[in-house]
């Protein structure tokens, strides 16, 4: 009997410590990188990990990767919906020769219904060979949503390097709000999804976007909503859009010494409301600027393009 018992006692040993680690294999709700963790970390709290490309894996879907002290933390491709927010921390990612984030809907699972991606409090660095801020793909996907907040996306010069381009086929939501994009080859704010694609929406709401190839670009369908922004300092274009059901509604704003202030081209329809576009080249070839009486327009080059808004019993055209 003695023995048996001890034979007991001794696999009771055994199995307790492997009950014990058996939860570390888990993904957490929570993770933590610092400037000189280790991605071989659980990426806990007290042993946190080192860049977010090591945290990802260990969190859980609708979870969140939040950064202990300053540090760069490496470029990421997210599959998952998740948050990434490094508020109050200074958080940089360098991505010479790539994207600092790349945004694959279609390696979402089909059971995460979310389908929400949050970058938050992030200064992105391509260090002049980046080729982009922020890229969002797929097209099996529908519905996807990203939120850009508190960003500094800068420095991305490799062929047409962009700042934000959301590229789905599928539709989806795009919300940028206070946020700086500079120093692009291509488009600070590009959404271009393919013609005939399902529509993506776009908020943009204190963004700035200066010396770019373009401020935004908004294509083929896409709808956006652009919000106490300034567009300035971009050789080609402060606010684009082209193509048949793009639309952009623009509202205290700013479009400044661009090489051309505003652009619709291909049936794309730009309205301007209490906004300004100053020393720069107007141009409507093809599309439709209507504006609304409230808009100043001084110092450009060109005779005017756009189509005032109101009538003889509403000369304002707002209600």
């Amino acid at each position: 009997m003695r023995k048996t018992t001890l034979s007991i006692i001794a696999l009771g040993t055994v199995f307790v410590p492997l009950m014990q680690t058996a939860p570390a294999h888990a993904q957490a709700s929570r993770t933590w990188v610092s400037g000189v963790g280790d991605d071989v970390n659980p990426c806990s709290r007290t042993a946190p990990c080192k860049t977010f490309a090591g945290a990802i894996s260990k969190t859980a879907v609708n979870g969140e990767i939040n950064c202990l002290d300053p540090g760069g933390f490496g470029t990421l491709t997210i599959t998952k919906s998740i948050t990434v927010d490094c508020h109050e921390v200074f958080a940089g990612v360098l991505n010479a020769g790539l994207n600092a984030f790349n945004i694959a809907f279609n390696s979402f699972a089909g059971t995460d219904v979310r389908k929400t991606v949050r970058i938050r409090n992030i200064n992105t660095q391509g260090f002049n060979t980046g080729t982009g801020g922020v890229r969002i793909t797929g097209g099996t996907v529908t519905g996807g949503v990203v939120f850009i907040e508190d960003c500094l996306i800068d420095g991305n010069f490799a062929g047409n390097g962009r700042g934000i381009s959301d590229e789905r086929t599928g539709g989806g939501e795009l919300f940028v709000s206070n946020t700086t994009i500079r120093n692009h080859s291509g488009g600070g704010i590009v959404v271009l999804p393919a013609s005939g694609s399902t529509r993506i929406d776009a908020l943009l709401d204190n963004v700035r976007s200066e010396n770019n190839a373009a401020g935004v670009a908004i294509n083929n369908g896409a709808k956006a909503l652009i919000f106490r922004s300034v567009f300035s300092g971009n050789t080609n274009t402060g606010i684009d859009v082209e193509g048949a059901g793009a639309e952009a509604n623009v509202d205290q704003s700013v479009s400044s010494s661009n090489g051309t202030g505003v652009f619709t081209a291909n049936g794309g329809i730009m309205r301007l409301s209490n906004t300004t576009v100053a020393f720069s080249l107007l141009n409507g070839a093809g599309g439709t600027i209507s504006s609304y009486t409230n808009n100043r327009f001084f110092g450009n080059a060109g005779a005017s393009v756009t189509t005032p808004i109101g009538g003889v019993s509403n000369p304002t055209g707002q209600q």
